[in-house]
Order: C-alpha cells, then sequence, then structure tokens
C-alpha cells in the first residue's frame, strides 16, 4: 500500500523524490554499457583466436560478423525493450536485463567456442537495447522544458564510457584475454545491485500502455511515430545525423594513418581526445546552448559545427590541426540530446519507451550502414584506381548528409517548429 501511494504522487513531487540516485543509476547503466563493448575491443583478436584458432584475417572477418549482429540486435529489439517498459514499468525492465548482461559477460568469458561468443553478441545486443529504456526514464523524471538537458547526460555518460573503456580493456588485457570480460560482470553486476536499492518506478496506472506487438518492432514504431505531426522529417534528420556521425569509429584509425601517419598510440589519444570532449559538450554545454538557443537553434548551430568539422577534416593534411579541431566537430554532439528533447514533447506519456525504442533502432541502423558506406568511400579514393587520392573523401560524405540534415530541419513547416 505504501509503495502505491508513492507511485501515484504528482509529477513534480516524484522528481524531486527520485530524481538524484535515478539519475546516478541511469548514467552508470549507459556509462557501463559503452564501457563493455570498448572493454572487448583490444583483445577481441586475440580471443577469437584463441577460440577459432584462424588467421589475423579470419579473426577480422568474425570480429565484423560479432559487431553486425550485436547492431542488428540493438535495431531489432529496441522497440521490444521500450514497449515492455511503457507496460510493465522502467524498474523490471532495467533491472532484469542489467542482470541478464552481466550473465553475458560471464557466459563470454568463459567461451570455448566462436559459436557461443556469437550467442553472447546477440545476447549482448538484446540487452544494449535498454538504452531506450534508460532515456524513457529520465524523460518520465524531467519536465519537457528540461528533457533535451538531460538527454545530454546520458549522451555525456556514453561518451565517458567510450573514453574509459578501451583504456581499462587496454589494461586488463595484460591479465589475459577474459580478464575484460569478468571486469564488465562486476560492473554491470554492481549497478543491478545498486539499481534494485535506488530505482523506483515511474510508470503509473495512468500512462502504463498495453503491449502491441504490431508497434513493437522498429519498422512498425517508425511507421506509427511517422503519422504525428512534424516527426517524420525529425527522425530522418536523426537518421542522417548518425549515419554521418558514425564516420568517426567507421574510418578515423584508417583516415589517421593514410593522412597523418599516426601510430596506433596516437590514434588512441585522439579518439580518447574526441570522445572526452563529445561527454563535456553533451554534459554541460548542452545546457547553455539550450539556454541561448533554444532547441531549435541549438540543433541548427549543431549542425554548422559538424558541417564546418567534416569540411576540415575532409581537406586538411596537418596531424595537429586536425587534433586543434576535435573540439568544432565534437560541438556537433549537441544535434542528438536537442531533437530528442523536441520529439520526446510531441509524443505522448505513456508512449515516452516507444520513441526512445524507435530513435535507438534508428541509431542502430545507422551504425550498421554507415560503416560500409564510409569504408567503401574511403577504399574507393585512397586504392591504387582511385581517381583522385583523397583520404578525407567520408568525410566529406558525411558533410553532405549534415547539409541535407540541417536543410531538411529548416524547410520543415512553420506550424511544427513548436521549438
Amino acid at each position: 500500500m505504501h509503495k502505491r501511494k508513492r507511485c501515484i504522487l504528482p509529477p513534480a513531487q516524484r522528481r524531486s523524490d527520485i530524481m538524484r540516485p535515478a539519475v546516478v543509476f541511469i548514467m552508470l547503466t549507459v556509462m557501463i554499457d559503452a564501457m563493455g563493448i570498448g572493454l572487448m575491443i583490444p583483445v577481441m583478436p586475440d580471443l577469437i583466436r584463441e577460440v577459432d584458432g584462424g588467421s589475423l584475417a579470419q579473426a577480422a572477418i568474425w570480429g565484423g560478423i560479432l559487431s553486425t549482429t550485436f547492431a542488428v540486435m540493438q535495431f531489432l529489439f529496441s522497440p521490444v525493450i521500450g514497449g515492455l517498459s511503457d507496460r510493465f514499468g522502467r524498474r523490471p525492465v532495467l533491472l532484469i536485463t542489467t542482470v541478464i548482461m552481466a550473465a553475458d559477460y560471464v557466459v563470454m568469458a568463459l567461451a570455448g567456442s566462436i559459436w557461443l561468443l556469437l550467442v553472447g553478441r546477440i545476447v549482448g545486443g538484446i540487452t544494449a537495447s535498454t538504452q531506450s529504456t534508460a532515456y524513457a526514464y529520465m524523460a518520465d523524471i524531467s519536465k519537457p522544458e528540461d528533457r533535451s538537458a538531460n538527454f545530454g547526460l546520458i549522451g555525456a555518460s556514453f561518451g565517458a564510457g567510450f573514453v574509459l573503456g578501451p583504456v581499462a580493456g587496454g589494461l586488463l588485457a595484460e591479465y589475459g584475454t577474459r580478464a575484460p570480460f569478468w571486469a564488465a560482470a562486476v560492473l554491470t553486476a554492481g549497478n543491478a545491485l545498486l539499481g534494485w536499492f535506488v530505482l523506483r518506478e515511474t510508470v503509473t496506472d495512468a500512462t502504463r500502455r498495453a503491449f502491441d506487438w504490431r508497434r513493437a518492432n522498429p519498422f512498425g514504431t517508425l511507421k506509427h511515430l511517422g503519422k504525428l505531426p512534424g516527426v517524420r522529417q525529425l527522425l530522418i534528420v536523426y537518421f542522417l545525423y548518425n549515419v554521418a556521425f558514425a564516420v568517426y569509429p567507421s574510418v578515423w584509425p584508417y583516415f589517421a594513418v593514410a593522412r597523418f601517419d599516426w601510430s596506433p598510440a596516437m590514434i588512441g589519444v585522439s579518439l580518447a581526445l574526441f570522445g572526452a570532449i563529445m561527454a563535456l559538450v553533451q554534459a554541460g554545454l548542452i545546457r547553455v546552448a539550450l539556454r541561448a538557443l533554444g532547441e531549435r537553434g541549438t540543433v541548427i548551430a549543431g549542425h554548422l559545427f559538424s558541417i564546418a568539422g567534416y569540411l576540415s577534416l575532409g581537406t586538411i593534411a596537418s596531424g595537429s590541426i586536425a587534433l586543434v579541431l576535435t573540439p568544432l566537430a565534437a560541438l556537433g554532439g549537441v544535434i542528438s540530446p536537442a531533437l530528442q528533447g523536441i520529439m520526446s514533447q510531441r509524443v505522448a506519456d505513456n508512449a515516452q519507451g516507444e520513441l526512445q525504442g524507435a530513435l535507438t533502432s534508428v541509431s542502430s541502423l545507422a551504425m550498421i550502414l554507415s560503416p560500409m558506406v564510409m569504408t567503401a568511400t574511403f577504399a574507393r579514393y585512397t586504392g591504387d584506381s582511385a581517381p583522385t587520392y583523397l583520404p578525407g573523401a567520408p568525410f566529406l560524405l558525411a558533410m553532405g548528409l549534415a547539409m541535407v540534415g540541417l536543410l531538411l530541419f529548416l524547410l520543415r513547416p512553420r506550424r511544427q517548429n513548436l521549438t
């Protein structure tokens, strides 16, 4: 009975009661998800050869299969997880998937075959789909006008995990190929325990919604959301932003070698710098931008910075200048939380999980498509038969996509520009 009384508290009172411990758990969940991926990167070549016995080239092929499988599972299951959280609540979905994720890391730490690693990546992709529920929880405990800034906290957490994961994975690799998986399992289990004590439910009887399989898939969800006024174009802009932004993880290591002749250590430093600045942008600068420009102005400014950053990287030949321009490129990170905030205000409170599931699927689809497009573009303009040697061609392609996204955003009918 006591729990039920707390469940039906007015939203403003609920926010003051649960926001701080809940936000800590949500941020840790997203950061550990990102760290879990990064922890594995340094050991995957050796681990795959250890369990499969093939060459490095074969290990690279399997590595690509495992990464693609993970992204495909995220794409397919993000709306399912988001829809389940709209029906059964954020707390059980987050806690159950976090526990399963911890168990999955244990399975991968013990895996003795490539097929068990593949199963681990399938399960990992499904459980990592809880990013949609994390965003939905943040929407639940935030005032509508604060959602974009608070979504930025989640983006910052992912950025921090992106920085810390590979560094920690490289250090733990000294203790064997399985050590990073055990570390990820311990971190995830500890976070699940924290969530058990601090996470309270935000879905009430008034906002609970029936689960519908027709909408609990990426295609059904996107079709439904696309019918809402102004949302379809925003979804396209969000997709184009993610495809363009994925140029960094897709081709940066190859581009840095071809253009600047950087060592692996220097490439790692540059990626860590980019991730750190992205985290700062989404944790702090996003709030300044929103206060000064509003959500619409923030999206426009973010696109302009992105276009300038892509153009610079596509044409410069100096590694030092590339490092100096890193903050410029990272400023585009304000686009994602601002777009999420705009769309979050356009759907009902009982559909926040569905929306965030759709957005996670969109970003996952971008991560499936962009590496293929960007690496093919890089190969086309750096190979022996290249019409002109241009290692920065993928960044110029990303610039074009960002320009199209900005144009679509600006051309929305004025009556749809609610922010």
